[in-house]
Order: structure tokens, then sequence, then C-alpha cells
């Protein structure tokens, strides 16, 4: 019986018996130190991918809000007139909690054994080359993207929206901490694009490693946390990759409520025509750049453009709560 029992729940000293250390990097090592001090690969497994998303979300957020503390970072505000205060933050990160320790920890713990499942590497070692690595990432970066757009849209449909999405729009100017802030369905519909690129790629190809899924998560949490930022700095993404989505693509969804539904990338929009208002709006933008005015008069006409916006955005969300599940306007 408990050779039976060993068997199906191997301890991470048997896993690793035939292992030649001596061949290891200090990462690796510190893989497999991991998984021996923990013991139950399941455990060590569920507890990392937690404890990673947790680190990153959160770490990548606080110099947000630093730079939200800072009215020198003001210039490159995308809306400047909207600077998150701390209770606004306070409220964000409760939500964001509940959300991951109800919605996302039950997920991410289940993560081990549906991953192995689907023919997914977890406890090996060593891990793979970057060759094999980079082209993974890029397929869980156009799959995620892809995905999001169409669930995005379909989340803007009146009673999805009236009932599920309304939430994480309900800051029109986000803030970092706000790109989890959402019902518990949406980061269950939307969450489904980042984990079930790894799952499909494994399906078919069984030669994926839990520790590339790792680096896609990060990114992914950058991309989303950056993209909520609500800052455009001469540096950002989106100014050295043309096609990279950036805070200033999704700051307007938020800001105008249509247009840009896509995370990482700018082309299924442009594809789709869901731009059309966005790229009008940075036309504007970029003419009146070339006026010559003051700051001040460069302010104000700024204020008076996102004022427009804004107004646009309510009456088009105004327009989508009108619908109900038949597909017909509600009457009075």
């Amino acid at each position: 019986m408990n050779s039976t029992a060993a068997s199906v729940h191997p301890t991470a000293e048997m896993l690793y018996a035939n292992t030649d250390f001596t061949q290891l990097n200090w990462l690796e090592m510190q893989w497999v130190n991991w998984y021996m001090w923990i013991g139950n690969p399941i455990i060590a497994t569920g507890l990392m991918s937690f404890l990673l998303h947790e680190i990153v979300y959160f770490g990548r957020c606080i110099p947000w809000i630093i730079i939200d503390a800072i009215p020198y970072f003001r210039k490159w505000k995308l809306q400047p007139n909207k600077i998150p205060t701390p209770q606004e933050q306070w409220e964000c990160t409760k939500q964001v909690l509940f959300s991951h320790f109800m919605v996302e920890l039950p997920v991410i713990w289940l993560f081990h054994p549906m991953a192995e499942a689907f023919g997914m590497m977890t406890w090996q070692v060593p891990f793979p080359s970057w060759r094999q690595q980079l082209p993974q990432i890029a397929f869980f970066f156009v799959f995620e993207d892809m995905f999001h757009f169409f669930a995005h849209q379909a989340l803007h449909w009146g009673p999805l929206y009236k009932n599920i999405h309304k939430i994480h729009h309900k800051y029109s100017a986000p803030f970092g901490l706000a790109a989890e802030y959402a019902h518990p369905a949406e980061v269950m519909i939307l969450g489904t694009g980042t984990i079930a690129g790894p799952l499909l790629y494994c399906w078919f190809r069984q030669d994926l490693h839990i520790f590339t899924v790792y680096i896609w998560i990060t990114l992914r949490l950058f991309q989303a946390i950056d993209a909520h930022s609500g800052y455009d700095f001469p540096w950002s993404l989106q100014h050295i990759i043309p096609f990279w989505s950036g805070a200033e693509h999704h700051d307007f969804h938020h800001m105008a409520f249509v247009n840009n539904f896509s995370t990482s990338f700018r082309w299924c929009d442009r594809l789709f025509g869901t731009d059309d208002k966005y790229r009008a709006y940075r036309a504007r933008i970029e003419k009146m750049k070339k006026l010559n005015l003051s700051p001040e008069e460069y302010a104000k006409m700024e204020r008076t453009m996102i004022a427009e916006a804004e107004r646009e955005g309510l009456r088009a969300e105004a327009e989508v709560e009108q619908y109900s599940f038949s597909g017909k306007k509600k009457t009075a």
C-alpha cells in the first residue's frame, strides 16, 4: 500500500533521485531546492505560482503608485487632471485582492495537475533553452491578444457589460492597480486567454516547461499594468515597437468607452476597424501640438478634448446598457 501511494504521490527526493546536480546552473539549483524544501511537488508548484503572481503584480504596481504621487511626472500623464487618490487606490486594492484569493488562487492551485495532464513539465531540470522559449512566448502573446480582442468586445454587449464588465470601467482614467480590478466572472473570462495559450500549445507540442509559462505570466502582468498606468513616456514601448499598444492605446478605451479592445498589439483593432475614433482623437492631438500654443493654452484645449471624448463615451455606455438579452432596447 505504501509503495502504491508513493508511486501516485512521489516526493521531491524521488523526482530528483537520478538528477546530476553538477550540470545545473544557479537558477536551476534554486528551482530544485524549492521543490526539495516543500517536498510535495503539487504544493510547491501551486505556492510558487501564486507567490509569483502576487509579487510581480504588486511589485510592478508600486512604481506607478510612486509616480502618481510625484507632480513632476504629470507632463506625461494621458489624463493629467485625474490622479487616483489614496482612497481610490485602496478600494481598488481590496477588490483586486478579493479576486486574487477567491478566483485566481483556486485556479492557480489546480494548475499543476492540469498542466501535467496536458504534458507540461513543472519540477524538471534543466530548463529549456532560450531558442525554444522565445517562439513559445511569442505564440502566447499573439494568442492572448486575439482571444482578448474578441472576448473584450463580447463583454461590451449590453447584458454582459452591465452585469460584468462595467466594474472595470469604473475608472475612466485607469491606474496600474486597476489592471485586474474586475468582476470575478471577467477575471475568469479574460484570464482564459492567458492560460489557454500555454495549455493548447502543450497539448499539441508536449515540450513546454512551466518556467517558460512563468516568464510569460510575468511579461503579461507587466503589459497589463503598464497599459493601465495612464502614462505615455517618450521611452514607452509603443514608441519603439509601433504595433505595441501600451497605455496611450488602452487609456483611450477607458476614457471614451469605445475602440481599442486588444491588449498587447494594435493590429486586431486596425484590421477590424475598432480604432477609428482613437485615430481621429490622436490626429487632433498631433495637430494641436503643432499650433505653437502656450502650456496653459495647450492644457485647456487638452482638457476640452478629454471632456468631449468622455461625454461621447458616456452616451455610448448608456446606449449599450439599454440592450437586454433579447437584443432589443428596453422601453421606458
